[in-house]
């Protein structure tokens, strides 16, 4: 998208060289049109930069919303497996538990 306007802006720009050395009209006429397209070009510029600028901000805000979505289940993922991890810390703390109340028995 962004190299089909720089293509077009180039082409532009060659096109106005072009007809600038091959006009017939006087100098005031030749300036008098060089400014229009130059006028011409410049709005296409900046409309084309706009255009980007847009597209850029979507990509940015489609980003944003997959990268809170993807944070959100990666929380509950990790949340998931802490939850995994805690029961079975509790599971080897409840045997060590038991191994110590042997100990403290036959001493």
């Amino acid at each position: 998208m962004i190299i089909n306007k720089g293509t077009l802006v180039l082409g532009a720009l060659i096109g106005a060289g072009i007809g600038v050395l091959l006009a017939p009209e006087k100098g005031k006429v030749t300036r008098d049109i060089l400014k229009k397209e130059g006028k011409t070009i410049k709005d296409q510029i900046t409309q084309d930069f706009k255009e980007v600028k847009e597209d850029v901000y979507k990509a940015t805000e489609s980003g944003k919303g997959k990268f809170k979505k993807d944070v959100k289940g990666f929380a509950s993922k990790a949340s998931y497996k802490t939850e995994q991890a805690i029961t079975f810390l509790e599971k080897q703390l409840a045997i060590l538990k038991e191994k110590n109340k042997t100990l403290q028995q036959s001493s």
